[in-house]
Parts: structure tokens; C-alpha cells; sequence
């Protein structure tokens, strides 16, 4: 069941918060480097496995911590053409696979709530009228709930309830 909320994603009480980078993305823009600014390790981590498994537009990366929310990389963005370099924008039909593998990985893991922004619509340069349709078709019959931050609020604790 999906819920539209208004806050600050990084506050969600939800088990998982899923997001949306590029392979070998740096974190420096929008939601992912607020994430890579609360969890460190993450962005090291994820380099590693970008470097490691060479991933695919479309696929996913899973990291979590002790106590802390899973977090949840959705590739739905093309890589930097260089180091040092801005990740490029998104892809509809990444976010469509990312989406898809995101239900599989809900279900198979059994999270019993997740968060989500306003998915590859900011830097990523996509328009919300084409990506909320996707979240519905993927993440609308999970039976948990699904919370859309739909309108970002610095330092503000959603109501999820």
C-alpha cells in the first residue's frame, strides 16, 4: 500500500529506504550524498562492489547496518564518464527493472515497511508524471507499507503512521 508523505526520507522509520545512483556514482549530489554523509561506510562499500561486479543499469545493491535501515541503491542512472565526474541522468526503462527487482528483493526478504523518494526525478532529471506510475505498478501490491516521499522537507520526521 503506498502512502504519500512529506519529510525528510532520512528520518523514515521504514525497515529499507531505497534510492537511486549510477555505478561507481561519487555521492556528492542530492539524497545520495545526504546518505553518504549519515552512513560513510556506504559509499566506500559501494565502490568496492561497483569495482568488483561491474554492475548493470537496472539492478540493485543492498547495505545496511546494525540497527539501522537497509539502504537500498537502485541504478537506475548512467555512470560518470571519468573520475571525478558528475553521474549522468536517468533512464525510465532502468527505473522500470530497478523497480522490479526492488518488489522481488521486498518480498524475498520479507522488510515489513520501505521509504522512497520522489525516484531519479531530481539530479537523475527525470519527470515525476513518468516515474510515479512505475512505483505504483511495481511497489502498489506489496503488502506492506510503501512511503513516497513525495515532497522533501529538511530535518522533518514524515508521519508514516
Amino acid at each position: 500500500m503506498i502512502r504519500n508523505v512529506s519529510g525528510d526520507i532520512l528520518l523514515s522509520k521504514a525497515q529499507a529506504i531505497a534510492h537511486g545512483v549510477a555505478p561507481n556514482d561519487d555521492f556528492k549530489q542530492g539524497l545520495a550524498l545526504a546518505i553518504r554523509e549519515r552512513y560513510p561506510a556506504l559509499a566506500k562499500d559501494f565502490r568496492h562492489w561497483c569495482h568488483n561486479t561491474h554492475p548493470k543499469l537496472g539492478t540493485l545493491w543492498v547495505w545496511g547496518t546494525a540497527g539501522g535501515p537497509r539502504i537500498v541503491q537502485l541504478l537506475t542512472r548512467d555512470a560518470p564518464t571519468s573520475a571525478g565526474q558528475h553521474p549522468g541522468k536517468a533512464h525510465l526503462d532502468a527505473v522500470n527493472h530497478s523497480l522490479k527487482a526492488l518488489h522481488a528483493l521486498v518480498e524475498e526478504e520479507g522488510f515489513e515497511s520501505l521509504a522512497v523518494p520522489r525516484l531519479a526525478t531530481g539530479v537523475g532529471g527525470l519527470d515525476w508524471d513518468e516515474v510515479a506510475p512505475l512505483i505504483t505498478k511495481h511497489l502498489g501490491s506489496l503488502k506492506i507499507p510503501v512511503y513516497v516521499y513525495s515532497t522533501y522537507q529538511k530535518g522533518v520526521a514524515a508521519e508514516e503512521s
